[in-house]
């Protein structure tokens, strides 16, 4: 069975478009954190954003890129979170890559993204240089 974005792509599901190209699909999430919450997806189905063929990578990046001012100016809020669950660990809901862009506003009750982990590791500086090698030679 296809996945619930795949079939609101092909026009099967109905939703409320704010955007749409060949690559990148943009609309409004059904179930919205805030007015105007809206979540940009490749058009062909991906799990996770490494998946993602470079050219199709670029395309989601700009439709976020132009969107997101617009979502804010719309919506007249003077900041947004821009976020994307990558994977299932993540809290990702719906397995279609997906950027959320997300109206924000002082004191809309959200918080930072530091604010999703409870537990933060206490890393020491060689552990961390340990950590910029393993990066580095991934």
């Amino acid at each position: 069975m296809e996945c619930i974005f795949c079939r609101i792509v092909k026009k099967e599901i109905p939703c409320h478009r704010v955007y749409e190209d060949d690559k990148v699909l943009a609309f409004l999430d059904i179930n919205p954190l805030a007015k105007g919450h809206t979540l940009v997806i490749p058009k062909k189905h991906t799990y996770k954003l490494e998946d993602l063929e470079e050219e199709d990578a670029k395309a989601l990046l700009m439709a976020t890129y132009k969107l997101a001012p617009k979502v804010c100016s719309a919506m007249k809020s003077p900041a947004s979170t821009i976020a994307i669950n990558n994977g299932r660990e993540s809290g990702q809901e719906i397995e279609h890559l997906h950027i959320h862009i997300i109206p924000r506003f002082r004191n809309d009750g959200g918080g930072p993204i530091h604010a999703i982990m409870r537990y933060r590791p206490n890393i020491s500086r060689e552990e961390m240089n340990r950590i910029v090698k393993q990066i580095r030679e991934a």
